[in-house]
């Protein structure tokens, strides 16, 4: 080792290396509670936390398989609010677990509220949507069948009664 201190331009990339290129920052009321909600049902890793003063988390870093999920808790002040605060989310975060059945009946029995049923769609995914405790909405899938393009038209064109 060299020694040498790295340029801000060599901090920035070694910093982008650790994210996805896109990476959800989840604001919840709760932030502790919601990741260990993410442990629970996705089997998450808490990368990192950094807590304020008032022990509330101003900066964590979630892994689910490969991807990053960042989390804060509510700061308002700053703007900075969760669904519930809010009246609600219109984003979906889409998670690819191995059994979606399993990973949704964790989810509702961790306090998660059921958005329909699993079921297996017309483009080969079979999994459901919920919402968790926090008002955030997911939808697990597990990939069950590769569906050719054509017969996905088909398909879609059958079930929107076309």
């Amino acid at each position: 080792m060299s020694g040498r201190q790295r340029s801000p331009h060599e901090r920035r990339q070694a910093h982008s290396r650790r994210l996805s290129r896109i990476t959800p920052y989840l604001c919840v009321n709760g932030a502790a509670a919601a990741i260990d909600f993410m442990v629970e049902v996705f089997g998450a890793t808490e990368r990192m936390r950094l807590t304020a003063p008032d022990e509330k988390i101003g900066h964590a870093e979630v892994a689910i398989g490969d991807g990053l999920i960042m989390v804060s808790d509510e700061y308002p002040e700053m703007g900075v609010v969760g669904p519930k605060s809010i009246g609600g989310t219109a984003v979906t975060i889409s998670v690819y677990v191995e059994d979606a059945d399993a990973t949704f009946a964790k989810a509702v029995a961790a306090g998660a509220t059921a958005q329909g049923s699993v079921e297996t769609h017309f483009y080969g995914d079979r999994g459901a949507m919920f919402i968790d405790p926090f008002g955030h909405r997911w939808n697990v899938s597990s990939h069950v069948e590769d569906v050719p393009p054509d017969e996905m038209a088909r398909r879609s064109a059958e079930m929107f009664g076309e």
